[in-house]
């Protein structure tokens, strides 16, 4: 067993030099938690009942039905199967973060496409840039579609070193390479009945996406180290952040590919071009990272401001970090990244040398001190010590200032 793992074991319960309650707490003891079914005659049944507490799965009766017994076995095949399912799934919920948010022009052109394209099983070819919410795209058409009680299984082939994709994509037999000391499933397979999501298309080598497009043509892999062919049933969506012709062009993806996944193509607006949608992203992201914070004005006006290069993602980040900055307070413009507190504010026109000669200096100083003093006040929910400490002046100069100004 520790050198050929099995998926499961059928062992009678009367055996020389050791028994069936015995080889199952030896194969406990070592961790293993293969199922194993009990074989007994009908005057020990007390004694496969005690090696079920021990954690056996069930056991037959002998002189035993063929077909009961092929019954058993599929049923405790199936069930290992959903669990291996479950651990992904529960896997892929941990590494999600959220539903749609955005109610732009832009975005409902993209809902309308997933409703298009849902029902049937047309290959889809999501692009967009970096960080835009192409596999939460490709996750919303597969729980629109009839497949959605099978598996939607991600790969990013840029994350994945090429020499170990393959593998990871058609599975392999024992003894395939060096390493390889069982059987594996690879990401085709585990996607049976559903959809596999390839992200970063173009960075699958030339001769891997050679047996993409087979498996394409023919609904059918191999596993590494075998030859014998296994039928699938999946969808198939991929993604890429590069121009598709220009990777053709550079020789990153083949053109033959490219016509097969590209039969749907849905292409996701940059952050920057639907920033209306960004207040209540930010407000989403915030709400799962710090209950009862808020924003302050001046503090959305920035983030709408701010041109998002890296995208919904980096939306995502930069109000985590500064969820964990405010430690309960409003978020303000402090709390941002410095390159977008750096970043231009709409242009003003500067007064002209006749203006400043008609304007008084104290009363225009006065003034700014009790707009920056109010801003303060507001950005630190009313804590005074706190404000001082933002306008980096001494607790009792704030306070002098607060009754000068009547502003108590």
């Amino acid at each position: 067993m520790k050198s050929a793992p099995a998926d499961l074991v059928i062992s009678d319960l009367r055996m020389p030099g050791m028994s069936g309650t015995e080889l199952l707490k030896a194969l406990r003891e070592q961790g293993n938690e293969v199922p194993v079914i009990i074989m007994t005659a009908y005057g020990t049944i007390e004694s496969a009942v005690e090696a079920m507490k021990l954690g056996a799965c069930d056991y037959i009766v002998r002189p035993f039905d063929v077909e009961a017994l092929e019954l058993t076995i599929n049923r405790i095949l199936a069930a290992g199967r959903m669990l291996r399912q479950n651990d992904f799934l529960r896997h892929e919920v941990e590494k999600g973060w959220g539903e749609f948010i955005g109610h732009s022009a832009p975005m409902q052109k993209i809902y309308d496409l997933i409703r298009q394209v849902a029902p049937g099983k047309t290959s889809v070819l999501i692009t967009g840039e970096t960080g835009t919410g192409k596999e939460l795209v490709a996750r919303a058409i597969h729980r629109a579609s009839n497949r959605k009680d099978a598996l939607f299984v991600p790969i990013n082939c840029a994350a994945i070193p090429a020499e170990i994709l393959e593998s990871e994509l058609f599975g392999y037999e024992k003894g395939a390479f060096t390493g390889a000391s069982k059987d594996r499933v690879g990401k085709f397979e585990l996607a049976d009945g559903g959809t596999l999501f390839l992200d970063e298309l173009t960075e699958m080598p030339m001769a891997l996406q050679a047996k993409l497009l087979r498996v394409l043509q023919e609904n059918v892999i191999e596993r590494l180290g075998s030859n014998r062919s296994i039928p699938i049933d999946i969808r198939i969506i991929t993604a890429t952040n590069r121009d598709p012709r220009k990777a053709i062009a550079d020789g990153r993806l083949r053109e033959d590919l490219y016509y097969r996944v590209n039969v749907f193509n849905i292409e996701l607006p940059a952050l920057r071009d639907r920033k209306e949608d960004i207040p209540a992203l930010a407000t989403s992201f915030l709400a799962s990272q710090a209950k009862g914070v808020t924003f302050t004005e001046s503090a959305v006006n920035r983030l709408q401001a701010y041109s998002w290069p890296g995208n919904v993602r980096e939306l995502h980040n930069v109000i985590e970090r500064a969820a964990v900055l405010s430690n309960g307070q409003p978020i303000t413009v402090h709390h941002l990244p410095q390159e977008m507190t750096e970043q231009a504010r709409p242009s003003q026109d500067a007064p002209s040398p006749v203006e400043f000669k008609s304007l008084e200096l104290n009363p225009a100083i006065e003034k700014l001190e009790q707009a920056m003093m109010r801003e303060a006040l507001i950005q630190t929910g009313g804590n005074k010590t706190k404000a001082a400490r933002l306008l980096e002046i001494s607790e009792r100069t704030f306070w002098y200032k607060l009754k000068k100004y009547g502003m108590e």
